[in-house]
């Protein structure tokens, strides 16, 4: 079964206090009911693909909690709650422990250092654990060890510098294939995968979300949308410009799972 055959997801609702997310670059606050509009178009189409969506409700203590694949790696049958690298976000971790209990059968829980699911990019055969500024060394070694005793292999390898998280710049297309921006093929994380690269001006596309024969990616990216419908693939655009002033990716907004 592809790994793309996802049944299941949880998501969380923006708050009011999202327009105060952080932002790795500036470009003014995001307006909050259409950071609402596309969150709900996002949970459409997962919907829309066979996805059985969880809806959690909102968190104002905790601007960028809608971001739910930071606080935890879920697979089939258990999850591994993290530790937000960003100390605003430490406490998202905790009000997502009692939902991960309720989902999964064995949960294990990241105690040294700091990671965060952005830096995560899974595969069939391999964990991808990007060190960054968010993902400490520590935390991605004893990510390693919490993998190991669920039946995975974790291998670390380096975010580019000035990147915020191993997959704003790649995405898993298929089994064999990565869509990946030229500064992180550069530094050749990914051996023994097809990489293609997104055109250049438009690194933000790389990260896409597979789910089932579709690949979701973010409007404004016309030609890595003509590049990947050459390649075969059915690409499906988001609108997401507004949650993007916060540094949102398609695959942050949802953990994704089968059951």
């Amino acid at each position: 079964m592809s790994c793309h055959a996802f049944s299941r997801a949880i998501v969380r609702t923006p708050s009011r206090s999202v327009i105060d997310g952080l932002r790795a670059v500036d470009v003014g606050a995001p307006n909050y009911d259409d950071v609402l509009a596309e969150h709900r178009g996002y949970v459409r189409v997962l919907e829309s693909l066979g996805v059985n969506v969880e809806t959690l409700p909102a968190l104002e203590a905790f601007p960028d909690s809608v971001f739910v694949e930071d606080t935890a790696l879920v697979f089939t049958g258990a999850a591994i709650l993290l530790c937000p690298g960003a100390a605003t976000r430490r406490g998202e971790a905790a009000e997502m422990a009692a939902t991960l209990d309720r989902n999964f059968e064995r949960v294990l829980r990241l105690e040294d250092g700091t990671a965060e699911g952005g830096d995560v990019l899974t595969t069939p055969r391999t964990v991808f654990i990007g060190a960054s500024a968010r993902t400490s060394a520590i935390g991605a070694a004893a990510l390693v060890s919490l993998l190991a005793q669920i039946g995975k292999q974790g291998v670390v390898v380096n975010t580019p510098p000035g990147v915020l998280h191993l997959k704003s710049d790649c995405s898993l297309l298929d089994d064999e294939t990565i869509l990946c921006t030229s500064r992180l093929a550069a530094a050749e994380p990914f051996t023994g995968f097809r990489l293609i690269l997104t055109p250049e001006g438009e690194e933000g596309a790389a990260n896409a979300l597979r789910i089932g024969d579709s690949v979701l990616l973010s409007e404004g990216y016309p030609r890595t949308a003509e590049l990947l419908a050459q390649a075969g693939y059915n690409v499906k655009p988001l609108a997401t410009a507004e949650i993007a002033k916060i540094d949102a990716g398609l695959s942050c907004m949802s953990l994704r799972w089968r059951t």
